[in-house]
């Protein structure tokens, strides 16, 4: 098949990166979960409605570059490129072995599909959610 690896490892390889390339990352396996999140702390940090990410362990991601953080809340510190300020990743403080990586920012953000929402709570009114994925108040539990 041409060029293309057929290695199983790397099919589940993918990149990503910051809009202006200063920042790139690779993510291997499959992500823990994959949310929609609608709380105003990520409206706020993305400049969007929600924030779409994928969690994966830590040791599952690679850096190359050298993003800037924010704590953004109490137990949340966000990470973006300090030259053209994509949002790139996300982590909890009360959960320091794993890592949400922005959907938008992968190199196909078709990569992996939400399978629920959150903070549907905070959802902005103009949202119409259609997906018939879970919705949840808040944060399950």
């Amino acid at each position: 098949m041409g060029d293309r690896p057929t290695n199983e490892t790397t099919s589940l390889r993918r990149s990503g990166g910051c809009l202006c390339g200063a920042v790139r990352y690779t993510v291997t396996g499959e992500p823990i979960n994959v949310r929609i999140c609608h709380c105003h702390r990520c409206q706020k940090a993305t400049g969007s409605a929600f924030f779409a990410r994928a969690l994966f362990a830590k040791g599952a991601v690679t850096i190359e570059g050298s993003p800037a953080e924010i704590r953004s809340s109490a137990d949340l510190m966000r990470r973006f490129c300090p030259q053209c300020g994509s949002h790139l990743f996300s982590e909890r403080i009360s959960n320091p072995h794993a890592l949400a990586v922005t959907l938008g920012s992968l190199d196909d953000p078709d990569s992996f599909a939400p399978t629920e929402h959150i903070w549907t709570s905070r959802k902005v009114a103009w949202l119409v959610l259609a997906d018939n994925l879970p919705q949840h108040p808040e944060m399950p539990s």
